[in-house]
């Protein structure tokens, strides 16, 4: 099997990670368990899922000249994931991420952008970046400019794009056709599609429309109720595998590197959605970002089966 190439444009942070029991009210002062700093940032989170999973990997990204951003760089660097793209800046702050997770393992986050907000790439970098990749990963944690530049230049180089437009934003009438795999959850794909999405059903009417916009594969997350799936061969919904969730940080990051590199590998649609969901399973029963992204080896050896049927 061929190994697979990546080039993932995306946000470094420095997550600052507490647990709570659960989320304050306004105005509720609470005593958490634990705090820890942990690499994050939707870009690494996903240049690590895509490195675990066996891809060569080139980030594109931005830090501080500070002691977080020396710090992701060493993380990422372990990973193997090539980080001589990723620029330093003097006059901003590495990436910040404050994300408290309750006792159920759900979280919520407030994101401090620092120097991701900085990021400016090179056309001719990007272009011979791209041309020799098989997928460019994206999402919204850098500035939109970025975004439109990398998805216009993989159009010309017959790079393939997977997209998660997180933290939500409205896509732009030109990006759609330029897109090849979106994948969104139930948050996003009412916003992308004004249909209320709180089942698989609802689900599959948010896919078939977002696919009959020009994508050619859509996926939409459901958490404990799977996802679903829609291509040319029409919809279908993928059983959730069971878990015990610690922490659904980097949960979407892990689903979406796992489920490109099986596709730069040639699996179908729905096998590299099972793969992803298992992957994404390893991910919500350990606490942090990167620290919870499992390895290839580990999905592997996951043989819980799922069942997926059409819609």
């Amino acid at each position: 099997m061929n190994q697979a190439r990546i080039v993932v444009l995306g946000s470094l942070n420095m997550d600052m990670v507490l647990r709570v029991p659960h989320f304050p009210v306004a105005g509720e002062t609470l005593l958490g368990h634990d705090l820890r700093h942990v690499p994050g940032g939707k870009g690494g989170n996903q240049a690590v899922s895509c490195a675990r999973q066996g891809a060569a990997v080139r980030l594109l990204s931005c830090v501080g000249e500070d002691a977080y951003g020396a710090q992701l760089l060493t993380a990422l660097r372990s990973d193997g994931i090539d980080v001589s793209h990723v620029q330093q800046v003097r006059d901003a702050s590495t990436g910040v991420a404050v994300i408290s997770v309750d006792d159920a393992g759900q979280n919520q986050i407030v994101v401090m952008a620092g120097a991701n907000q900085q990021l400016r790439v090179p056309e001719a970098q990007l272009q011979s970046l791209l041309g020799d990749a098989d997928f460019v990963v994206l999402q919204f944690e850098t500035p939109l400019s970025e975004v439109n530049q990398a998805l216009q230049i993989a159009r010309q180089a017959g790079c393939k794009v997977a997209l998660n437009p997180s933290p939500f934003h409205a896509l732009e009438e030109s990006w759609w056709s330029a897109i090849d795999v979106l994948v969104v959850n139930e948050t996003e794909a009412k916003g992308l599609s004004a249909i209320e999405v709180d089942s698989p059903a609802n689900a599959a009417q948010a896919a078939r429309f977002l696919h009959a916009k020009g994508i050619a594969q859509v996926v939409v997350t459901l958490g404990s109720n799977g996802a679903v799936v829609c291509d040319a061969a029409g919809v279908r919904w993928h059983e959730a595998v069971v878990v015990k969730a610690v922490d659904t940080t980097a949960a979407g990051d892990t689903f979406l590197g796992a489920l490109t590199v099986q596709l730069a590998q040639g699996a179908t649609l729905d096998d590299a959605t099972q793969w992803a969901m298992r992957a994404a399973s390893i991910c919500v029963t350990r606490a942090g970002a990167q620290p919870s992204i499992p390895r290839r080896d580990e999905v592997e050896a996951l043989t819980q089966p799922t069942r997926w049927s059409p819609l």
